[in-house]
């Protein structure tokens, strides 16, 4: 049983194939955590507790004269502000009589098979067969605010996920100041290195590994979305962890808002780890009988390293996040026309590059910016989800059906989210709008933001989308925003719930995002956020597949894709080739090394057909045959990541494993070109050890083990930034 419970000892047990995860009721009622790392079977860990009388830690008051019992060093399972505890809290709220109390204690709990949906929420899901699930009730017995703790355990994939329901049971109004998802404490270990991923726009998911240390170290967005600048997922490993040993412990937080992820190592050299919904901002009204739903955090835990931590969460995402037709359909290879065209099409236009590429190949067209509205620079025409009939000639359907006579689907690009000053909406409705009304709003690429927690906005959007959808044979959206958000108000809630916005404007996305999605389920949706600025496990449960980043540069890109595979799946990372000089950089890079990179996403082009000479058209069939050939393997086949981009070496390199072992495809881009250089060898990960491979192409065959223990020896490679892809498949 993954979940065990023992009534004498009141200890609560969680195991994964690898991992077990332990706490206790304890005398006085407190949840404790005892235990999370590699798999313990048959063992009460709370011998681990000690009990001490440290200075200035208060001690509550049922412990009596026992001067060694203390919230402020025990293990807390879900931690409160104002009751002896001076850590970073899970939980922070301001009772009816203004008090900050609250003493949660064990109350009940419930073991059940299977998974509930969260309201409102993304979440993930699973089958009685996959997942089992556990609801510890706790309760303050003043006040009747109580806490729902959920924890589902997938098995196979070493996951356990997390979640908390605050319920007001009391007379009175409650207001929730701060709510984290997730609170862990490692007891006797400051050893820590922490993950997190930083960036900025074109530029996501760089990875940085600093030793925890005394205080706290926090990672966040108050943007409103998770933001290009961090991303709501972050590592504890050890200092020694690289891809194939170590302790490694990730979290990833559902949700595409405001976050907030906080290590603290306490004055015992304790380590404390707590994430959820950014408290800034944030202040939610309970009234009697209400309740308040945190988003999820998936924890995945690994003692082999940084890679298979990964794996586990692609397969996690892949199969419990993702859902609908495309979790497992095959994608289109697809050609945009933003940086092909940028505003300056028409349907004529955009007819001829879906022309060209479907006589090489590609599946899909998609029409990007500017289709809509008064449309013609990004200063106007949000919001008006109608056809330019000066550019669309003729309509929509017209220049959809003649793509579609090409043997091509269609796709079609939305920013719903946002408007323009100068828009029929705007002018009909200011008021739909996130603006404080005694202010001026602050602009950002000339657009505001409208209020998706008002139903009429969501209604509104909903039907000028439904439309669009209705009027031709539309396939795939692309959801973009291309903002943050500021002067967050609302002018549809009164001033005691303007905390409540934030979440509010998060919960109404996802209520249009579900409607939209559900309504449409052979509709293709993938998101955006100026690229990779909303990248999260919350927008994957609508779109299984985001633009990884408006930085389309292969060399940049190397980094972005590798910083976003710690979490993701590869079949989640939208990732195109663009045209030379790179609109974002200016670098000059070879097609085929393009080609190379942007295989290793959703793949697709980001270009003018017409303008490519016949000889890059014929590699442009080949490299879309070599992604059809690979699909599988590159898809839904196990990732590794060979080298490390930020290291010293020459070279990138990565590899795929189809999931039976029969096939691999292994990716090389050379960085740094140098006369007379050492061989490059490369070893090989996730190959069947006794079964015999070969290049394919080539005659000689190598064992799994020789692949992987001596490695591949690549010819010397001479240019900037060449690129080699080398195709295995079985001898046998």
């Amino acid at each position: 049983m993954p979940i065990q419970f023992n009534e004498r000892t009141r200890v609560f047990t969680l195991h994964t194939k690898n991992s077990t995860y332990q706490m206790q009721a304890d005398k006085h009622d407190y949840l404790l955590h005892l235990y999370y790392g590699s798999k313990i079977e048959n063992q009460d860990m709370s011998y681990l507790l000690q009990y001490n009388d440290r200075g200035f830690s208060s001690n509550p008051a049922e412990s009596f004269k026992d001067r060694t019992y203390s919230l402020d060093f025990l293990p807390q399972e879900f931690s409160v502000f104002g009751m002896g505890d001076y850590r970073e809290s899970a939980l922070q709220l301001v009772n009816t009589d203004g008090s900050f109390d609250v003493q949660l204690k064990y109350a009940s709990h419930e073991i059940y098979k299977g998974k509930r949906k969260l309201e409102g929420l993304p979440a993930s899901y699973g089958t009685e067969d996959e997942v089992e699930t556990l609801v510890i009730h706790l309760e303050d017995e003043v006040t009747k605010v109580a806490v729902n703790l959920s924890y589902s355990v997938f098995e196979e994939l070493n996951t356990i996920t997390r979640n908390a329901t605050i319920i007001n049971g009391g007379e009175g109004d409650v207001y929730l100041e701060k709510v984290m998802s997730c609170c862990i404490d490692f007891m006797n270990r400051s050893d820590f290195d922490y993950m997190t991923f930083y960036g900025k726009h074109t530029l996501e998911r760089q990875v940085e590994r600093t030793p925890v240390r005394h205080g706290k170290v926090s990672v966040e967005s108050v943007r409103g979305c998770s933001s290009h600048q961090q991303n709501p997922f972050v590592i504890l490993c050890d200092q020694e962890a690289n891809e194939v040993h170590g302790e490694c412990y990730g979290f990833s937080l559902v949700y595409s808002g405001n976050f907030k992820a906080t290590v603290e190592v306490d004055q015992i050299n304790q380590t404390r780890f707590v994430m959820g919904i950014h408290d800034a901002g944030f202040r939610y009204l309970l009234q009697s009988g209400e309740y308040f739903v945190a988003p999820e955090v998936m924890m995945v835990y690994s003692e082999q390293g940084l890679g298979e931590m990964s794996r586990n969460y692609h397969a996690l995402i892949q199969e419990h996040i993702c859902r609908g037709k495309y979790k497992k359909a095959r994608r289109p290879v697809l050609i945009n026309n933003w940086e092909g065209t940028y505003f300056d099409f028409t349907s004529e236009k955009l007819a001829s590059i879906a022309k060209d590429a479907s006589e090489l190949g590609i599946e899909m067209f998609v029409m990007d910016d500017g289709w809509f509205g008064v449309r013609n620079d990004d200063y106007a025409g949000l919001g008006d989800w109608f056809v330019n009939t000066d550019k669309i000639q003729g309509g929509l359907k017209k220049l959809v059906d003649e793509v579609n006579s090409y043997g091509m689907k269609f796709g079609i690009w939305f920013e719903p989210e946002m408007v323009n000053e100068d828009s029929d909406l705007y002018r009909a409705h200011p008021d739909w709008c996130l603006k404080t009304p005694t202010r001026e709003g602050n602009r950002s690429r000339f657009q505001y933001v409208l209020d998706m927690s008002r139903q009429d906005v969501r209604d509104y959007l909903y039907e000028s989308i439904t439309a669009v959808l209705k009027a031709a044979n539309i396939e795939y959206i692309k959801w973009d925003m291309n903002r943050h958000l500021t002067n967050v108000y609302s002018l549809n809630l009164p001033a005691n719930r303007q905390g409540e916005v934030y979440h509010r404007y998060v919960l109404g996305l996802y209520d249009l995002m579900e409607r939209l999605t559900t309504e449409n389920p052979d509709v293709l949706f993938e998101g955006c956020s100026g690229g990779g600025g909303r990248f999260d496990a919350g927008m994957l449960y609508y779109s299984p597949q985001i633009w990884t980043s408006d930085n389309t540069d292969p060399i940049d890109r190397l980094r972005i894709q590798y910083g976003t595979s710690f979490a993701y799946p590869v079949s989640s990372m939208g990732s195109h080739v663009s045209a030379i000089p790179n609109h974002q950089t200016g670098r000059v890079t070879p097609l085929n090394t393009r080609g190379v990179v942007a295989m290793s996403g959703t793949f697709g082009y980001e270009l003018d057909m017409n303008k490519m000479t016949e000889e890059e058209k014929e590699v442009v069939k080949e490299q879309v045959a070599t992604y059809k050939r690979n699909y599988d393997t590159i898809n839904y086949g196990k990732y590794y990541r060979l080298t490390n981009p930020y290291s010293k070496e020459r070279f990138v390199a990565w590899q795929f494993v189809a999931r039976d072992g029969s096939r691999s495809l292994v990716n090389f881009v050379l960085t740094k070109p140098e006369h007379n250089p050492p061989i490059i060898n490369i070893k090989l990960q996730g190959m069947q050890p006794d079964r015999k491979y070969r290049v394919v192409g080539k005659e000689e065959c190598y064992t799994g083990a020789a692949l992987m223990k001596a490695g591949y020896h690549l010819k010397e490679q001479f240019g900037d930034y060449t690129a080699v892809q080398i195709e295995l498949e079985l001898c046998d």
